[in-house]
């Protein structure tokens, strides 16, 4: 029994000799450990990031106030839902979980431990993420020819996609039934003469309403009305300011204006 492992040792020193088992150097073991720790490290940072951005969407955009409704604002919701950040982020959860499942770093734990903790820590930093404004400023970018907002930008496209089922917006004139709205995307004219209940205060100018109902070609027909506060949708606050309230062009210098 005690030959037993030198015999081993034997038949693999000689299977080498003989050009049958070439062996891999140790340095290449440790490139792989290497690359998937890395990998696993990427991933989860992603992840922590794309929930950190999934959070910062439903809180700034019109998605969840939708549900402010009751069951009549679940269709709206539905059709604002930040589908493909939801999706990516569990892709990449998905994707640093088969890493430790793959890899031999964290071998003397359990699957379910490792992935409840990887969980875990996803949240804790995502949320530790929402008091910085690393978010706001990637929405900022996707508005500007910058590498970081051209990655980003199919992430927020869903603010200037218009639903049918609801819509968001800036007041700029008021009729007997009918109100023009600022979208995130263009002017949309919005027919109030169907309102199951009358708003609590007159709808002004300069006011952002969220309402649902139905679309018919290019106007809105809508069932509900309701006046947001200041704090409210401040993604789609800031989108209809970029696109209607441009900031002035700075003034020329005199010597510009004397030639």
């Amino acid at each position: 029994m005690t030959n037993f492992p030198n015999k081993i040792e034997d038949e693999i020193m000689g299977q080498i000799s003989k050009g049958q088992l070439k062996p891999r150097s140790r340095y290449i073991f440790l490139a792989e450990k290497l690359g998937l720790g890395s990998a696993f490290v990427l991933s989860a940072l992603l992840a922590v990031l794309f929930f950190n951005l999934a959070l910062f969407y439903l809180k700034a955009s019109d998605d969840l106030v939708y549900l402010s409704f009751g069951s009549k604002g679940i269709f709206a919701f539905l059709e604002s839902f930040p589908y493909l950040l939801v999706i990516t982020l569990i892709l990449l959860v998905f994707a640093a979980g088969f890493i430790i499942k793959k890899s031999e770093i964290f071998y003397h734990q359990s699957f379910g431990f490792l992935a409840l903790t990887l969980v875990g820590f996803i949240i804790v930093f995502g949320f530790f993420l929402t008091y910085t404004n690393i978010a706001e400023q990637i929405e900022q970018k996707t508005f500007e020819q910058h590498p970081v907002g051209i990655v980003f930008r199919p992430f927020f496209t869903r603010v200037r996609i218009e639903r049918n089922q609801g819509i968001a917006g800036r007041i700029i004139e008021t009729g007997d039934q009918l109100i023009n709205l600022q979208t995130p995307l263009r002017i949309v004219i919005v027919d109030i003469s169907n309102l199951e209940t009358l708003p609590p205060q007159p709808l002004t100018q300069g006011m952002f309403i969220l309402a649902i109902g139905h679309k018919i070609g290019d106007n809105f027909i809508a069932t509900n009305i309701r006046v947001t506060d200041d704090d409210e949708i401040p993604m789609i606050r800031r989108s209809i300011h970029r696109l209607f309230d441009p900031l002035p062009e700075p003034p020329r210098p005199l010597e510009e204006m004397g030639n």
